[in-house]
């Protein structure tokens, strides 16, 4: 009798915590749990009432939707942690294995596994919890059951009418289902994302203006253009009142030397379909001139024949390349994009200590590309693509600069690599977290203004943001803008982007960000038109 009655308590609490349970990070309060799901007294009836022979049967389909449910709510913690979005399942499944891989390169494989294994025990200790609580009734006698069948009737007959009067009275208890409105909201998600592809699939047929076209780029024959993505370089690196003092010394200092040697900077925010992560669909978007905001749009988008902006300067004679220290794994989605040539992490040549999960420092890439891809003679002018990634978390340590001529093979950042805080550390406090943060994005601008004003006379660079930063760092309720810049000795192009909403400087004026899917084709039309 008493072990049955600890199961029945136990039981509902577990279930109510579970249903109460938020599904994002800043919903957790106390007073969250004191609500009254609909779904307990409606659940244990269901469990009092069935026949014994089936009562382990329908514990176990109770503690099966349960878990899916607790589940459920943990994935949405973490992509609104981290996306500011909900979980989708049709979406989503895929992050797993790239959240993995970001864990294990940032902390170690045996912690990261031990982290992951430690947290699926606990798990599996839970749920068992839940359903020796489920079967509660095996224990009792038929009156007893006849006795439960009838408190837990009457209690949901009073949290009925208790619910009725609670859309009145501000002051009465909070009594709703919660469990199935949730899940069909997921299904209401999964719904929505096949809807969206099936548009994509429209996208996708429409007829792309620059398709077959070889007279493009006219405008900047002979020149080599560099398309650089810096991470995590959003809008709250310029305008908020925490980072805005260091940036806005940074670009006083950039656009003074930079200016001085004849270059001419336009600016402007551009919206990016993602925050806080997956770059690569940033990346797509600008270069497909297409909304890549899934990792579903993301797999139709490579598998297609879309002109990417790499593809258009290959057919209009560029040598095409990519410089990418983050890539550490096979890429089959690179040949979509139409490179000549792809530099991994391992192609690049560095010698050195990785910063954590960073492969090298930013300066050490632009120092690779000009050594293995520009000073090599004879050679075709070219378009090269690069994302600079010492301004991805963990953020530590920090890099600096050191003399271009010193940099070698990498090693002469080993003790750079080796000093800082640990990440563990810096994660410990939100504080240390955003210090770190606009550290490495300082560091990233100040190395790319350096690289062009040593190596970049004869040269079109476009410096923009993949996204923004996590909400730890930015506040929940960031935009997703980013800044791009145009920097050049082409006071003819610069200008035209200035006539199409660009700012004169590196700090954009506008409010409104222009979509990161319509700089393709303005980019083609800026470097093909005729000079005005």
């Amino acid at each position: 009798m008493f072990v049955s009655t600890t199961r029945f308590l136990s039981f509902c609490i577990l279930l109510s915590a579970f249903i109460n349970m938020p599904d994002h990070p800043e919903a957790f309060d106390f007073r969250t749990f004191l609500s009254i799901p609909l779904e307990v007294p409606i659940i244990a009836l269901g469990l009092i009432m069935v026949p014994g022979k089936w009562l382990g049967k329908l514990a176990a389909v109770v503690t099966v939707l349960t878990s899916v449910l607790v589940l459920l709510k943990l994935a949405d913690i973490a992509t609104q942690s981290a996306f500011q979005r909900p979980f989708n399942p049709y979406l989503d499944i895929k992050m797993i294995g790239d959240g993995w891989n970001v864990l294990s390169r940032s902390i170690g494989t045996g912690i990261g596994a031990f982290a992951i294994l430690c947290g699926f025990f606990s798990l599996f200790i839970i749920f068992g919890l839940f359903y020796w609580s489920c079967n509660f009734p095996g224990g009792w006698s038929s009156k007893r059951r006849l006795y439960g069948c009838m408190a837990v009737s009457t209690a949901l007959i009073g949290l009925s009418l208790l619910m009725l009067r609670s859309g009145d009275d501000r002051h009465a208890l909070a009594v709703e289902a919660k469990a199935a409105p949730y899940l069909l909201q997921r299904l209401d998600l999964i719904s929505h994302a096949i809807a969206d592809m099936h548009r994509f699939e429209v996208e996708l047929a429409q007829s792309d203006p620059f398709k077959g076209k070889s007279e493009l780029m006219e405008r900047v024959k002979g020149r080599d253009v560099f398309l650089i993505f810096v991470e995590s370089y959003g809008r709250s690196a310029v305008e908020d009142a925490r980072f805005s003092p260091r940036i806005a010394a940074r670009f006083e200092d950039m656009q003074k030397n930079l200016e001085q040697s004849g270059f001419q900077i336009a600016s402007r925010w551009v919206t990016s379909p993602t925050v806080a992560g997956l770059s690569w669909l940033a990346h797509g978007t600008l270069l497909s001139g297409l909304w890549i905001d899934s990792q579903a749009r993301y797999d139709r988008l490579v598998m297609s024949d879309r002109s990417s902006l790499n593809s258009l300067f290959k057919n209009a004679g560029w040598q095409t390349v990519a410089a990418m220290p983050a890539i550490t794994l096979e890429w089959p989605e690179s040949a979509y994009f139409g490179y000549d040539r792809v530099y991994a992490a391992k192609d690049l040549g560095y010698q050195g200590q990785p910063f954590n999960w960073i492969t090298m420092p930013d300066q050490y890439t632009l120092s690779a590309i000009q050594k293995l891809i520009r000073d090599p003679q004879p050679r075709r002018n070219v378009m090269i693509e690069t994302a600079l990634i010492s301004s991805h978390a963990p953020w530590t340590p920090v890099a600096h600069m050191i003399d271009w001529q010193t940099i070698g093979d990498g090693k002469a950042f080993n003790d750079q690599a080796a000093s800082g805080e640990s990440p563990a550390f810096v994660w410990a406090d939100p504080d240390r977290i955003r210090d770190h943060y606009i550290r490495t994005i300082d560091y990233s601008l100040e190395a790319v203004a350096s690289y062009i004003l040593t190596f970049g006379d004869d040269a079109i660079f476009i410096v923009v943001g993949d996204h923004q930063p996590a909400s730890v760092v930015t506040g929940p309720h960031a935009t997703r803008d980013v800044p791009i810049h145009i920097i050049a000795k082409r006071a003819d192009i610069v200008a035209d982007f200035l006539r199409h909403g660009f700012s004169s400087g590196f700090r954009p004026e506008q409010t409104e960000g222009l979509r990161m899917d319509q700089l393709r084709n303005l980019i083609v039309e800026v470097f093909s038109r005729p000079n005005p």
